[in-house]
């Protein structure tokens, strides 16, 4: 799997994000709630849609999936003018990320995740860093369609 390493600036973020762990998913009742508010954003950039994950300082430190993050459906957004009601903003700060291309339905997403995870990372020269994660989905992503795309964003650092 090849990764482009990426510097990101800073993204500011509108959407919405439940407390989940990766035993009890529930990022389809997270979308299924965002998805008929997204068009009360008022003030996107574009129309990609981002699905995040923030997981507390030292989460991968010993991976358990019982453990519980932030997950999030959201927008990018050129400020904080306009918030909707129930909506909340997010700030993905400035920062080197993989960025690797996820080809195929999104319920096999996992695999490609399994591949960053077991097999890039601990054979690359970085480790992953406390920032969120995320997925971008633009007019590529078709859901569980087999030619659908994603981008998936890893943050990553230099190993000590």
């Amino acid at each position: 799997m090849e990764a482009q390493i990426k510097i990101l600036t800073e993204k500011k973020l509108v959407g919405k994000h439940i407390v989940m762990s990766f035993i009890e998913n529930h990022t389809f009742q997270l979308w299924n709630g965002f998805m008929p508010r997204r068009k009360e954003i008022k003030n996107n950039i574009d129309s990609n849609l981002y699905s995040l994950e923030v997981f507390p300082n030292g989460y991968f430190d010993n991976f358990d999936a019982s453990k519980t993050f932030q997950k999030w459906a959201a927008v990018e957004v050129k400020n904080y003018s306009a918030i909707p009601l129930e909506m909340e903003k997010l700030i993905i700060p400035t920062g080197i990320y993989a960025v690797f291309i996820h080809k195929g339905p999104a319920s096999e997403g996992h695999k490609t995740y399994h591949t960053i995870f077991a097999e890039w990372l601990p054979n690359s020269e970085y480790t992953v860093d406390d920032r969120p994660h995320f997925a971008v989905m633009d007019e590529k992503y078709k859901k569980d369609d087999p030619d659908s795309e994603e981008e998936i964003w890893i943050p990553i650092k230099n190993r000590p």
